[in-house]
């Protein structure tokens, strides 16, 4: 039987802690870029060959700065992952996604500083275009999976990835408003742009956990309201993901599984062979 995981899930470690997984092994590979954040859980789920991997480390260990993003979803590749869904917490910057609510973003904006945003360099130049950054065929089936789970869902609005660990000022989260900017968070970006380096379908099922600061008459956001609400809407998550494995066909009709194909601009002679050997499982069809 094909144990090549038909999806990849990153997120809490509370989502892979359910009944109806069950756990095969845990790996924890070496690669490139250095460890992945946690051991991968691998096992099978309505019969079916999944993988979890907790972004912040077991026990959450690990900020938004500090995880080792390349890592982690260059590890899922090397998996034969295709398909990743990241379970984010968020804030809303729009009266209408209230906390507790589920929005499945279609755009996203990076205003982070300090983190690798790409698997590329060492010779080897290569301009991924992102117009949509997010999987609109795996976006879909997850805003129509997740609607079925007596939740309230949203398809579609602005993320921005700011770089933490902080909340935003006041200011801050204004400015992003007026910009017609919908959530706010911290690890989208650069994981997003990363998965679709690797050619991976992404998306994001974005739990709205507070109103950021912006909210005159909303209690200004804290861990514990994060927490709170995370742990509400766990057995949501948890459901979802099992509808959405459980109905997951073969190849979809997207075209991120062909991102780097008008993507290289370096000369193929100029390109050292010690880098087209390190990014082996992401440029080897390339290549060969």
């Amino acid at each position: 039987m094909d144990k090549t995981p038909v999806l990849a899930v990153i997120g809490g470690s509370g989502l892979y802690n359910y009944p109806a997984l069950e756990t095969i092994e845990t790996i924890y590979p070496d690669t490139p870029f250095g460890k992945p954040s946690a051991p991968i859980a691998l096992g099978m789920l309505s019969g079916r060959p999944v993988a979890f991997l907790a972004r912040h480390g077991i026990g959450h260990t690990l900020s938004p700065t500090e995880v080792p993003y390349r890592a982690n979803i260059y590890a899922l590749k090397t998996l034969g992952v295709t398909r990743i869904i990241s379970v984010s917490a968020c804030g809303s910057l729009r009266e209408d996604f209230a906390p507790g609510e589920i929005v499945i973003p279609d755009q996203l904006f990076d205003n982070t500083r300090s983190r690798a945003r790409s698997f590329f360099g060492d010779g080897m130049v290569v301009h991924i275009s992102p117009g949509e950054p997010f999987c609109p065929d795996l976006s879909t089936q997850l805003f129509q999976t997740v609607s079925m789970m007596n939740a309230q869902a949203h398809m579609g609005g602005a993320m921005i990835t700011i770089e933490g660990p902080r909340f935003s000022t006041k200011i801050e989260s204004n400015t992003y408003r007026s910009w017609g900017i919908a959530l706010i968070g911290m690890t989208t970006a650069p994981e997003a742009f990363l998965a679709r380096e690797a050619e991976m379908c992404y998306a994001v099922m974005a739990h709205v956990t507070d109103y950021d600061v912006w909210h005159m008459h909303e209690e200004d956001v804290t861990v514990d309201i994060v927490v709170k609400t995370l742990n509400k809407n766990t057995e949501i998550a948890q459901r979802t993901i099992q509808s959405v494995v459980e109905n997951l066909q073969g190849e979809s009709t997207c075209n991120c599984r062909n991102a780097l194909e008008n993507a290289f601009i370096t000369h193929r002679d100029a390109i050292p062979p010690e880098t087209i050997k390190k990014l082996g499982p992401l440029v080897d069809k390339y290549f060969k």
